[in-house]
């Protein structure tokens, strides 16, 4: 349980990358004083919270209604995180289209668009959630792991926000950029593992 619940935590601390929300964050609140940051932040963390949940409630029905394995979803997932992984290591991750980012900047109150979703909640930490959920099967204390790791990981996102001007200060552009690196060689192992698991059990599934 104890492996469990640290693989469920590194697994939402790497895709939702506290540190790399600092730039974008302070981006999208220039136009802010540190108290309305910090009111943003909140807001924001309470609506990932609640999007994740849900999603991770009745994403996995919605799956099962369509007919798609949970194998099938940890290769699809793999691919997904080696695509936000490969473009944190390169650094040319992009969280939102130019056009989100404008109409985000424009907007009086931009909590759920786009810090909630797609930044803090995006499709990498949905696939995240499912994924662990599967792993964790019908066992209650692995679920309440997995929704409670999802939770803890986005109040250090929550807290990390509500510093990021200090933060930006005391790091640089450099530091920030180091940390998403190592974050993102953290999650191309992570995502090739998932895509390997996912292959395996297929193959098996198949009589291979």
């Amino acid at each position: 349980m104890i492996e469990f619940a640290a693989t469920s935590f590194l697994a939402f601390i790497v895709i939702m990358d506290p540190i790399g929300l600092v730039p974008i964050f302070l981006t999208v609140t220039s136009d802010y004083t540190e108290d309305e940051r910090r009111g943003i932040a909140r807001r924001a963390s309470v609506a990932a919270v609640l999007i994740l949940t849900l999603f991770g409630l009745f994403g996995g029905p919605l799956l099962d209604y369509l007919g798609i394995s949970l194998d099938a979803l940890r290769i699809a997932g793999g691919l997904l995180l080696f695509k936000l992984a490969w473009d944190m290591v390169v650094g040319q991750r992009a969280r939102t289209t130019p056009e989100e980012a404008k109409d985000a900047v424009e907007r009086e109150d931009v909590a759920v668009f786009p810090l909630a979703l797609p930044l803090l909640v995006g499709p990498g930490a949905m696939t995240t959630m499912l994924v662990l959920l599967g792993e964790a099967g019908r066992r209650p204390s692995y679920v309440a792991i997995v929704f409670g790791s999802a939770a803890v990981v986005i109040m250090v996102d929550w807290l990390t926000l509500r510093v990021a001007g200090r933060i930006n200060r005391r790091l640089g552009r450099t530091g920030i950029n180091v940390a998403t690196r190592i974050l993102g060689i953290i999650l191309t192992a992570l995502s090739v593992q998932l895509v390997a698991d996912g292959a395996l059990n297929l193959l098996r599934a198949s009589g291979v």
